[in-house]
């Protein structure tokens, strides 16, 4: 696994780990690279998702959160794991070493390891795509799935530059429907 972000004081904060929702529910575990749920408490776009859920929501940048995951991974419980740009290769890689503990790898942003412009992130995504072709077959042939849940959009409504925070709330409404698929399967 990758070595922790570098700090960031504000960021590096809190606990490494967040955990809201149903035990036993379909579990999502989500690779936070910036952070957020500080205060012990999911983002509130992700918090009605916690009524049918498990949601382990690992902060990266807090000392340990790497660890816990890898910890989690290796129980045999079937999750979805979604991350966004920064750790979106470090995401393929932990569902290479769990195949059996992952249902499907869900991203946002994948390309977007640093600032993208809106009008480029679904561009740079599919080039990151096809850079990761064959470990992306790799997964989906041991039945993980690998999906592309939203991207920055040269938009007026996109005020945020890439990639996208996992609490917005567009990444929150492809995250429903790509679950809801994945449940149709």
């Amino acid at each position: 696994m990758p070595e922790p972000f570098p700090s960031d004081p504000v960021r590096a904060e809190g606990p490494p780990l967040v955990a809201a929702g149903r035990s036993g529910a379909p579990r999502l575990i989500v690779l936070d690279p910036a952070g957020a749920a500080k205060h012990d408490g999911l983002p509130a776009t992700w918090r009605p998702l916690a009524e049918d859920h498990e949601i382990l929501w690992y902060r990266i940048p807090v000392e340990g959160a790497w660890r816990e995951t890898a910890e989690t991974l290796a129980a045999p419980e079937r999750s979805d794991l979604v991350t966004s740009g920064p750790l979106a290769a470090d995401a393929l890689q932990l569902a290479a070493e769990h195949p059996g503990s992952l249902r499907s790898v869900l991203l946002v942003d994948p390309a977007a390891e640093g600032v993208i412009s809106p009008g480029d992130a679904a561009v740079a995504d599919e080039a990151w795509l096809v850079q990761h072709d064959a470990e992306i077959a790799a997964l989906r042939e041991s039945g993980v799935e690998v999906e592309v849940l939203a991207h920055s959009r040269d938009d007026p409504d996109d005020q945020v530059p890439s990639p996208l925070p996992l609490g917005h709330g567009w990444v929150v409404d492809a995250l429903r429907e790509t679950l809801a698929k994945l449940e149709a399967r």
